[in-house]
């Protein structure tokens, strides 16, 4: 899903962005060996990028998630949303880096229960909170709490969920084509 408009602004790269636009793909391209077709759309606003990429890497480094779990969050956030550009990231993320088993990946992919009961209330109490805006109800919360989460998690969620409204958005509105590398996860 995307917009019908296209922001028509030229992506800042590392050839023509501007100096604060620049520093932040230099550190995106130390960090992953390449710039995301993403990046340099959100780059057109640096504020934007800046503030996904420290967000992000608070939510990598301190949410209490595992690594699956941390992409269940970011794909059942991004299919809400109808993001194919950050379905298809994290879904190979998920696959070659995270280890998200492949049933469970398959599963949020096309929509169906998720084999794994842990995981599968994750997904559900992180689609909870984005469809209730932030308001989940008492047994939401039992629910959650009682798959093995603490409240902590809540809010770490919350922190997922601003991270991936600021790309799901941007990707919606800039158009990015699906990077090479996640070309094969593609939804």
């Amino acid at each position: 899903m995307s917009s019908d408009y296209q922001i028509k602004t030229t992506p800042e790269t590392l050839e023509n962005g501007s100096d604060e636009a620049k520093s932040l793909l230099k550190q995106a391209k130390a960090n992953l060996g390449f710039v995301p077709a993403m990046y340099e759309r959100m780059a057109i606003a640096p504020g934007v990028l800046d503030t996904y990429l420290h967000g992000y890497a608070l939510f990598r480094e301190s949410s209490g998630f595992t690594p699956p779990e941390q992409e269940v969050v970011f794909l059942a956030i991004s299919r809400e949303n109808g993001c194919g550009y950050c379905m298809g990231a994290h879904s190979m993320l998920a696959d070659k880096v995270s280890k998200v088993p492949s049933g469970v990946l398959d599963a949020i992919r096309n929509d169906r229960p998720i084999p794994d009961a842990k995981l599968a209330a994750l997904d559900a109490f992180t689609r909870v909170l984005f469809r209730t805006r932030g308001l989940p109800t008492q047994d939401d919360v039992k629910t959650f709490l009682a798959a093995g989460y603490e409240e902590q998690h809540i809010l770490q969620i919350i922190l997922a969920l601003a991270v991936k409204t600021l790309s799901n958005y941007s990707n919606h509105l800039t158009h990015p084509p699906l990077d090479e590398v996640f070309a094969a996860y593609s939804w």
